[in-house]
C-alpha cells in the first residue's frame, strides 16, 4: 500500500513542479498535500528515475523538473 501512495504522490510532486516550477521542500510539501515522509519518498524515486534538479540557493534546497 505504501509503495502505491508512493508512486502517487510522486505523480502529484511532478506536476506541482510542472505547474509551479522550482520550488523549495517546504514549498512543494505543502502543494503536494501529502504526508512529509511521503513527499520525501516520493522526491527520491524522480530524482532516482533521473528526473529531478536539486539545487542549493543559499539555505534552501530547490526542487525542479530536468
Amino acid at each position: 500500500m505504501l509503495l502505491k501512495e508512493v508512486g502517487e504522490t510522486a505523480g502529484r510532486v511532478w506536476s506541482v513542479l510542472q505547474e509551479k516550477g522550482p520550488l523549495s521542500l517546504n514549498a512543494l510539501k505543502k502543494q503536494v498535500k501529502a504526508p512529509g515522509d511521503v513527499v520525501l519518498m516520493s522526491i527520491g524515486w524522480l530524482a532516482r528515475e533521473d528526473k529531478l534538479v536539486l539545487e542549493q540557493k543559499g539555505r534552501v534546497q530547490m526542487i525542479g523538473l530536468k
